[in-house]
């Protein structure tokens, strides 16, 4: 991803394991990537390792993360909130695109094999540096089922 190219949108596709990076129409940059061990469906809860379904934002970032760096998604959103409270369950958060566990870097590709993060989206520590540089504070990010 040249340097200076800037995203407007992120999509996660979760049945075919990727993160576009896209700017209007234009796919940017396709990414495969892990989810949580529990990736079918839309989170209910906090603990279920399931990655959200739905359109949220991107609004913050995290350098001092456990991971090599974090994007977090704005999960829980009102919805989320009110079906949790309803079923009388945490909805749970800190759901992220991250890096691979600090330390554990050299790992790279080899991460994709399976879903094994809480319910974050995972990609190598390199394609989060370009999505460092690429995705701002305030990105909208669809993830669909």
């Amino acid at each position: 991803l040249p340097e200076g190219v800037s995203a407007d949108r992120v999509v996660v596709d979760k049945s075919d394991r990727t993160l576009l990076l896209l700017k209007g129409d234009s796919v940017l940059k396709r990414y495969r990537v892990s989810f949580g061990g529990n990736p079918v469906g839309h989170k209910q809860q906090e603990g279920d390792e399931r990655t959200p379904e739905g359109e949220y934002l991107i609004d913050r970032r995290k350098e001092d993360s456990s991971f090599y760096r974090a994007l977090h998604i704005s999960y829980p959103d009102g919805e989320d909130l009110a079906r949790a409270r309803r079923q009388g369950v945490s909805p749970g958060g800190e759901i992220m695109i991250h890096g691979i566990r600090n330390g554990f870097g050299w790992i790279g590709r080899l991460h994709r094999r399976l879903n094994w993060t809480d319910g974050c989206v995972a990609v190598t520590n390199w394609e989060m540096d370009e999505l460092w540089r690429a995705v701002q504070v305030g990105t909208p990010i669809e993830i669909r089922r």
